[in-house]
């Protein structure tokens, strides 16, 4: 019997299919295990972000988080702090007499750590990054005169300001306990001791201190934040790195927060051992869903928001919570592609190139008409501003999804990312202790599978 054409033709455009999807993968396969490829890209810089204000402003809180976002979206940025190079010219911090200013001996030490911080900054912009962080007072216009001499006049980079001022009570005595617990200038002196002379210190600074505004400083970029986000305003902030930023920090809150996260319960395809898919919850998820709502609703958390992906298995988990609920596509899974309800078993054995190439370099590896860990990294981006200043968040999503938030706000190197383990039937409570996060892991009582795979040893090699 003549074989029909229709079959013909579509076990030849199959096979045409297979065979051009083998020769775009094998372009970019990882061609050797010492090939290493770059996760930041420099461009549009260099740029010089220069802090100005007096201590226990936010500065050098704003400045970590600043450079973690600003990596996680590509740049590569680096926190240069003026007091660190001060340490290292003087052995041990006796008290706010180092900056006063008429203590000319102490002025020539400052004087210099700055100049040692902006040539750092300098290297690190002509070396490796685009964009350099300077975490400093800055607070006469002389010594922002000479930064901007320094940085545009003479190197031709570009300078953005940024003004931290803080007028209400409640936040600064936040700022100043932090200041007091976490300084090495303090760590061996008394809290009343040590109080005392912060604040003189403050007072020495508010001395000589010049704030900014658009008739005194017409020629500058800059960007003034009161109250830590209260009230934001802006002078000449053009381009495209000056506007990101500007666009994180009217995003980011410093203040302490705490934010909830958990997988979807248990569902069919994770007993099963498949891969994605959108799937309903098995009967231990939907006990997982119940216990959830049960920890939850007990907590009585005020304005409490929940954030799902919008397949079935987080909502089904979800539907119990007393709270507002949301359905987000960027809190998708990955999208496997054509491996989309296959076991990792099946995997390896239709598609063994594949495997081997996510085994090799699992962060950039993207499956075909698929997602890679960088592309969801991407469409993360939203997300994870909205939780800079939101707080009371409950979100329920995925594994890889939840590996890239977490990392993100443990500023994980990206290549750590895929192999964070976040359990199944767990809820994950962090805590923002300063730009640092603490986590509690509360394992709810129902059993489930363990999805978590280790990462291979060649990927050691080539990541």
């Amino acid at each position: 019997m003549a074989p029909i054409i229709g079959s013909v033709c579509e076990q030849r455009i199959a096979k045409d299919r297979e065979d051009l999807l083998m020769e775009k993968r094998s372009k970019i396969a990882v061609s050797s295990p010492n090939r290493k490829q770059d996760f930041c890209s420099k461009q549009f810089g260099p740029l010089v972000v220069a802090f100005v204000g007096l201590p226990a402003r936010g500065k050098t809180v704003t400045g970590n988080k600043l450079a973690r976002y600003l990596n996680w979206t590509g740049e590569a940025a680096k926190v240069f702090v003026t007091s660190e190079y001060r340490r290292k010219l003087v052995d041990r911090y006796d008290s706010h007499d180092l900056f006063r200013a008429d203590n000319m001996e102490a002025m020539a030490i400052r004087r210099k750590s700055s100049v040692s911080a902006m040539e750092d900054a300098t290297h690190w912009l002509n070396t490796e990054g685009n964009i350099a962080i300077l975490d400093a007072t800055n607070t006469t216009r002389d010594h922002r005169q000479a930064v901007y001499d320094y940085f545009v006049s003479q190197l031709g980079f570009k300078l953005l300001f940024v003004e931290f001022i803080v007028e209400d009570e409640e936040i600064l005595s936040r700022n100043i306990k932090e200041v007091l617990m976490n300084s090495p200038d303090y760590k061996d002196m008394a809290e009343e001791k040590a109080l005392d002379d912060f604040e003189q210190k403050v007072q020495h600074y508010m001395e000589q201190y010049e704030t900014m505004s658009s008739s005194q400083d017409k020629i500058y970029s800059f960007i003034r934040i009161l109250n830590q986000g209260e009230d934001i305003t802006s002078h000449k902030v053009r381009g495209h790195l000056e506007t990101k930023i500007q666009t994180f920090l009217t995003n980011f809150s410093p203040t302490p927060k705490t934010l909830y996260f958990s997988r979807h319960g248990e569902s069919e395809n994770n007993v099963l051992g498949k891969i994605g898919g959108d799937a309903d919850l098995s009967p231990r998820g939907q006990q997982y869903g119940l216990s959830l709502a049960r920890h939850m609703n007990a907590q009585s958390i005020p304005n409490l928001h929940v954030w799902t992906s919008e397949l079935r298995r987080t909502k089904q988990t979800a539907e119990g919570i007393n709270a507002i609920i949301q359905h987000l596509a960027p809190l998708n899974e990955l999208d496997a592609g054509v491996c989309e309800g296959l076991t990792y078993e099946e995997m390896a054995d239709k598609y063994p190139q594949e495997f081997a190439w996510r085994d090799q370099d699992k962060l950039r590896y993207r499956y075909p008409w698929g997602e890679s860990y960088v592309d969801i990294m991407s469409r993360l981006e939203p997300v994870l501003l909205e939780l800079e200043h939101e707080e009371h968040v409950l979100v329920v999503s995925h594994q890889a999804i939840l590996r890239c938030v977490l990392g993100y706000f443990l500023n994980k190197k990206p290549e750590e990312l895929p192999y964070i383990n976040v359990p199944l039937h767990t809820i994950i409570k962090m805590t923002t202790e300063g730009y640092s996060c603490r986590l509690e892991f509360i394992k709810l009582p129902v059993e489930c599978v363990d999805t978590y795979r280790q990462q291979p040893k060649v990927s050691q090699c080539t990541s």
